[in-house]
């Protein structure tokens, strides 16, 4: 079966209503005859790294901008894109893609950008493209009355391992079709897009690592699976770093992506991260070195969307 044709890429001749404005806004709603895939990022680096591999030195076809946000609708290899930075942290993150859901018609959403590495088998450069994720500042912050001992609200019920006074929790979640909100996890990627990017990563072309990389030029690797998990905070410390990996056995930590993930479980969205690692979370030696590996790890994480894209 072509998965290209069936489920991921919905392409074909598409016949714009709408503006073919470039350059400017448009705030009328920009309509399309075809689904529009979602390229999302969420700052600068990464919203440069995704229009040089998907727009590069041609023009949208599309320019429309809602509250600020700009989207760019993009014909690339025969498929319709939407892209667009949704903004740094989770209440960006959650909002605008939203605010795309509810203006245009996504089949889904796709998302290329960096990430902190949590699991010690990685280095900067490695990109990953987890298949679970969650919350990590979900949390109980709870009183401590002695050394070890916290006083816990009544409805708390411990998930996992606490760090300190901070206990995880799930997020409390509703869709159509459920008469009450109900405690998730986990948010999934869909199934199709992992599979097929288990395959497309077979066809990237060689990352080679260079930067603050304790092996220099040396083939990044790839991975599909595992989990992923994001909260609203720059991680940059070993000791939560080391309680994460064991809480979560994550491969990776942001600021965007589980909320994302929860804006496509709510809309029944099927959604695919992938995640090139700018730094360790604060694994590494010394200083965080993401002002350095920002913008080549970004365009790591759009080139294999690209491929997936392709695949």
């Amino acid at each position: 079966m072509n998965l290209r044709r069936r489920d991921l890429l919905l392409g074909g001749a598409a016949a714009l209503v709408g503006s073919q404005m470039s350059g400017r806004s448009n705030k009328s709603t920009a309509k399309s005859t075809e689904p529009l895939i979602a390229v999302v990022s969420a700052y600068p680096p990464e919203t440069a790294a995704n229009e040089k591999i998907f727009l590069g030195n041609r023009k949208p076809y599309s320019i429309t901008t809602y509250n600020g946000t700009i989207f760019k609708q993009v014909r690339f290899e025969g498929h319709n894109l939407l892209l667009f930075s949704a903004g740094m942290s989770m209440v960006n993150a959650a909002m605008n893609t939203q605010l795309a859901i509810s203006k245009f018609p996504i089949s889904q959403v796709l998302f290329a950008g960096v990430a902190g590495g949590i699991n010690p088998a990685y280095d900067v450069g490695d990109v990953v493209i987890p298949e679970r994720w969650y919350h990590h500042s979900e949390s109980v912050y709870a009183q401590k009355i002695s050394p070890g001992k916290y006083l816990l609200p009544e409805y708390y019920k411990q998930k996992a391992e606490n760090y300190d006074f901070i206990f995880p929790d799930y997020v409390m979640v509703k869709k159509a079709g459920m008469t009450e909100a109900v405690e998730k996890e986990f948010f999934a990627a869909d199934p199709q897009l992992l599979k097929i990017a288990k395959q497309a990563i077979k066809q990237v072309p060689v990352l080679t690592c260079n930067i603050h990389s304790q092996a220099k030029n040396r083939p990044c690797q790839l991975h599909v699976g595992g989990n992923g998990i994001s909260g609203s905070v720059f991680l940059d410390n070993r000791e939560y770093r080391d309680w994460a990996s064991r809480v979560w056995q994550a491969q990776c930590v942001d600021m965007e992506s589980t909320a994302i993930a929860q804006v496509c479980w709510t809309n029944q969205k099927p959604f695919l991260i992938v995640r090139s690692l700018s730094d360790l979370a604060g694994g590494q030696d010394g200083a965080n070195p993401i002002d350095q590996t920002e913008k080549p790890v970004a365009e790591s994480a759009a080139i294999v969307l690209r491929e997936i894209i392709r695949c």
